[in-house]
């Protein structure tokens, strides 16, 4: 069977082997971040849809998973904000229903956590991974290049809201840019803010492959070492790239 829908499994840094769910088309997202590696945004919107039939996503899962693989996670990521795919709810309710013994997460930027509609679709997850890597909007601005009305207050005030109806694990991820989001205003905005949100995890998060915009490069292993110390929160891992020498060249 040729899935549309379905990538991997991978081994992700983040989720060890993973079985990716792509919910929305090529680049479909609310963002344009500097260092995304799928590219820039070609259709952006804020709007909620059901881009493909959630019944098709829920027949390649049940063909796939019928085999029992071995996997880690089943992960709702791909080509843009999957939190943008309004039957995404319905699909990992399918998953626990259908196949309980697997655990879900779902990689978001977050920026949608202050719909009630999209807090209540996540509840079931297991893992969920927002991001939030500055207080600062002309910081946030300038990495994530968001659609206009949305700031880092919001962001934070959507990731405390699910927060508090959310009973499954948040893995915060920070960002790094060197020279962007690294000074010390940054980390203490950074630190008081992830304090308030009180997340299960925190991953320092840095560039892997080539990026969107070719000034982005990655933090070294030091330098996630450093932000992790100033951020001061115990459960914080640097997720590192694993491709530095790739970067030189291009």
């Amino acid at each position: 069977m040729h899935y549309r829908h379905l990538f991997g499994p991978v081994n992700s840094r983040r989720l060890g082997r993973s079985l990716g769910v792509d919910l929305v088309p090529p680049k479909t997202c609310n963002y344009d971040c500097v260092y995304c590696e799928c590219g820039k945004t070609t259709h952006a919107t804020r709007e909620r849809q059901e881009f493909i039939p959630t019944e098709e996503v829920q027949s390649e899962l049940l063909h796939f998973l019928s085999s029992s693989p071995a996997l880690d996670f089943i992960t709702f990521a791909g080509s843009g904000e999957p939190t943008l795919f309004r039957g995404i709810g319905r699909v990992i309710r399918f998953l626990k229903d259908q196949f309980p013994a697997y655990r879900i997460a779902v990689i978001t930027n977050g920026s949608l956590l202050a719909d009630p509609a999209v807090r209540s679709d996540l509840l079931a997850a297991d893992v969920v991974l927002p991001t939030f890597s500055t207080t600062i909007n002309e910081t946030f601005q300038a990495m994530h290049r968001p659609m206009p009305g949305t700031d880092p207050v919001a962001i934070h005030t959507g990731l405390l809201r699910f927060r508090q109806v959310y009973q499954g694990e948040i893995w915060l991820e920070v960002f790094i840019i060197p020279g962007l989001n690294t000074t010390d205003r940054e980390l203490a905005g950074l630190r008081d803010a992830i304090r308030v949100i009180s997340p299960d995890r925190v991953q320092l998060n840095t560039l892997d492959r080539p990026g969107t915009e070719d000034w982005v490069r990655p933090a070294s292993p030091h330098e996630l070492a450093r932000i992790a110390r100033a951020l001061g929160f115990p459960e914080t891992d640097p997720i590192e790239s694993t491709c530095y020498e790739d970067f030189g060249s291009r």
